[in-house]
């Protein structure tokens, strides 16, 4: 069975800056899913091509997501939200009506007050939800948070996800869960953040740097996500620092970002900043270097 795990270092300068700090995807138009949906989960997560295997009540018509409970669930698009609240198998349930046409199901969301398993909330915004019913939401916006509602009680917490291109049948939604851009971290609109974000170098001009991120940690969440492979270009102002790392760990301050070289190596420190959601998707321009370090 094909499978998929994102993982969970701190960096002590990131802590100290921490201290001091005291776009949507693109849809298409044809019913189709966007090429590139955003993740519906922020958090490390484990899911498999489980599509249409064998089930009680028939084939699976979605992928389960496992992750903590309580974790932000995303919207995958742009588009309306919508309360399913009376299933008693889907327990707190949502729809995600797209932008493109695509309606995509969110399942067994949260119904817990506490930490533990014990089902005495119900499904209402603040519980399950994060958004009011109806709402029109941006990619990337958190609309939920992942439970074990209905029939998945007492099961480790997960989001049952599907996709229904054009509102239709369900498609397995592995593949747009493969090539879906991760959000960076999750966080509360204006709370404090930073990143450590290692990659490689794809290019630079005299004020940005473009990297092929892989890994993403964040802080003071400690929050990390592996396995991204996403382009995410950042300011580098002038109060940036960068380095270069040599084989024995030496470090060399270089006197611009220029110098790296495409495919080096890299891991960049994010100044503090208020989260946004643009922050959040690694928007263009959306994150400022403090620290970058080559090799």
């Amino acid at each position: 069975m094909r499978s998929h795990r994102t993982t969970a270092r701190a960096v002590p300068f990131l802590a100290a800056l921490l201290g001091l700090f005291a776009g949507t995807a693109a849809a298409s138009s044809d019913g189709r899913p966007p090429a590139h949906i955003v993740f519906p989960v922020v958090a490390q997560v484990q899911y498999s091509d489980d599509f249409g295997q064998s089930r009680p009540g028939g084939p699976h018509q979605g992928n389960d997501i496992i992750a903590a409970k309580k974790s932000p669930a995303v919207a995958a698009e742009a588009g309306k939200v919508k309360y399913w609240t009376t299933s008693p198998t889907a327990g707190c349930m949502l729809y995600l009506y797209g932008q493109s046409g695509t309606t995509y199901y969110y399942i067994h969301l949260n119904n817990d007050l506490t930490t533990r398993n014990d089902n005495r909330g119900k499904c209402v915004r603040g519980t399950a939800y994060t958004v009011k019913n109806g709402a029109r939401v941006a990619a990337g916006q958190q609309v939920g948070y992942v439970g074990d509602s209905g029939d998945a009680n007492g099961v480790h917490p997960h989001l049952h996800f599907e996709v229904h291109p054009n509102g239709g049948k369900a498609t397995d939604p592995y593949p747009y869960l493969q090539a879906a851009q991760h959000l960076l971290f999750a966080a509360k609109p204006g709370t404090p953040f930073s990143l450590a974000l290692t990659g490689t170098v794809v290019s630079t001009t005299e004020t940005q740097v473009a990297v092929n991120v892989s890994t993403s940690h964040a802080y003071p969440s400690n929050l990390t996500l592996t396995k991204l492979n996403q382009a995410v270009t950042l300011n580098v102002p002038a109060t940036a620092l960068v380095q270069s790392v040599d084989a024995n760990g030496a470090l060399r301050t270089l006197t611009s970002i220029m110098l790296a070289a495409k495919g080096q190596k890299v891991v960049v420190w994010t100044q503090p900043a208020p989260a946004t959601l643009k922050a959040q998707r690694g928007d263009p321009g959306a994150l400022s270097a403090a620290l970058i370090q080559l090799g």
